[in-house]
């Protein structure tokens, strides 16, 4: 099943392997730049299904920290296009951008919070920050969310210029969409918190928003953290509840993740372990997944398909080490895979 094509509205991706976003805090004032290009299309040629540009900021108080990816204006998406361009015309890839907001989480380095002159003022639905020891984030009124809403929606069109068949909204993570979905860093008694309908209106209308600029040309993602491992917090079963509201304004899958909204939370880490979260927000809420975490043999991401556990395989630290799983696990499984025609001399025949 792994290299059996799938297609979300008129995007069709060659086999189930993803190369899930991650941070290279790599750019100055949110541009892309050669590492970018050698970075994304290196993976493109290992025959990957779909590349996602990592988390990208909306606005330039939405980034992590100074060096991370923005499409808050036209000269990023312009940058960005030349990798779409290189991908589309040297693979069979599609690529897709992870849209994304920090919120109490940005203006870091390292982890740790950086003084506002050096970077800036953090937002949240609520005036709770990650740690103690960090600066309490402004509360945004509801036209400043109205604001964010319109900023998802801005850098969705602009991503759909510049040419990405995905566009991927990062509700995940303990970032910004993630924090008004938990009660724990929502206390807001306004339409956008307390009920589980309040707390998920930001994400409902960030997606309405960008769907609005999307076509059957680009399909539409979400990133959620299937829980958050705390007492009284964002559970699983909130984001199977999550995933049914989400089918029902068209997006096309839910990319299952965990944590990141709690400091100090306790995760239990081993070899798939954020594969059931994907397999329960699948089977209950009959929407197509994304399943992540610690995913690094081919014959391990075959059976995560085969149970129906997830629709699609997102390899993250996996992909780093070798940019080329997808093409070698063809070779294993006797599979069809895209190969670079300057490198046969190098393809396993047998």
């Amino acid at each position: 099943m792994l290299y059996t094509p799938i297609k979300f509205r008129n995007v069709e991706l060659k086999n189930r392997w993803v190369m899930s976003p991650m941070c290279m805090y790599s750019c100055e004032n949110g541009m892309a730049n050669d590492f970018h290009f050698v970075h994304y299309g290196s993976r493109s040629q290992g025959g990957t299904g779909l590349i996602m540009v990592e988390a990208t900021g909306v606005e330039p108080q939405g980034r992590i920290t100074n060096h991370c990816m923005g499409i808050w204006n036209d000269q990023q998406a312009e940058e960005l296009k030349k990798i779409v361009d290189f991908v589309h015309a040297r693979s069979e890839s599609k690529i897709g951008i992870q849209l994304a907001h920090a919120g109490r989480k940005g203006s870091t380095w390292n982890n740790i919070q950086i003084p506002v002159e050096e970077g800036w003022e953090t937002v949240a639905p609520s005036g709770i920050p990650y740690h103690p020891s960090e600066r309490i984030p402004h509360v945004l009124t509801v036209d400043e969310i109205r604001e964010q809403v319109q900023n998802f929606k801005d850098a969705a069109r602009r991503a759909v210029k510049a040419g990405f068949d995905i566009v991927e909204i990062h509700g995940a993570h303990g970032y910004l969409i993630h924090q008004f979905l938990s009660p724990l860093s929502n206390i807001r008694t306004d339409e956008y918190g307390g009920s589980f309908e309040n707390r998920s209106r930001f994400l409902v209308e960030i997606v309405d928003a960008v769907n609005e600029v999307l076509n059957e040309n680009t399909a539409l993602f979400v990133r959620i953290s299937g829980t958050e491992y705390a007492e009284n917090g964002w559970n699983i079963d909130d984001s199977a509840e999550l995933a049914k509201v989400l089918k029902e304004h068209s997006v096309d899958l839910v990319d299952v993740s965990s944590g990141g909204n709690i400091h100090g939370a306790k995760i239990p880490v081993f070899d798939g372990y954020q594969v059931p979260f994907s397999s329960q927000v699948r089977k209950e809420a009959g929407v197509r997944t994304g399943a992540v975490g610690l995913i690094t043999k081919v014959e391990q991401a075959e059976e995560i398909l085969e149970k129906e556990d997830a629709d699609l395989i997102f390899i993250a630290r996996e992909i780093l080490r070798n940019p080329y799983i997808a093409v070698q696990g063809s070779f294993e499984m006797k599979a069809d895979c895209f190969f670079p025609h300057q490198y046969t001399r190098a393809k396993i025949s047998s």
